[in-house]
């Protein structure tokens, strides 16, 4: 037998990568510079890696991407992410 990995799963996604497509900001360098967040922050969202997210970075990205909280996090129902 493995070992198993010991990962939480949620059903919560952010839609980073889809805003940031509508906005055509097509790096995390160029985000990261737009917001102020730090780059390492900005890819961990984006990965899928981030445990939690405040509400400080949360306002620093609706502001830029010009958009709701509502439009950045997903609640998927059956399905684990």
């Amino acid at each position: 037998g493995g070992v198993a990995k010991m990962t939480k799963k949620h059903n919560i996604k952010i839609e980073l990568e889809e805003m940031m497509w509508k906005r055509r900001i097509k790096s995390v360098n160029q985000l990261s510079k737009m917001t102020g967040l730090a780059r390492t922050t900005i890819t961990r969202i984006l990965k899928g890696e981030a445990e939690q997210i405040s509400f400080e970075t949360l306002e620093k990205l609706c502001d830029v991407l010009q958009c709701d909280v509502a439009d950045l996090i997903v609640r998927r129902k059956d399905e684990v992410l």
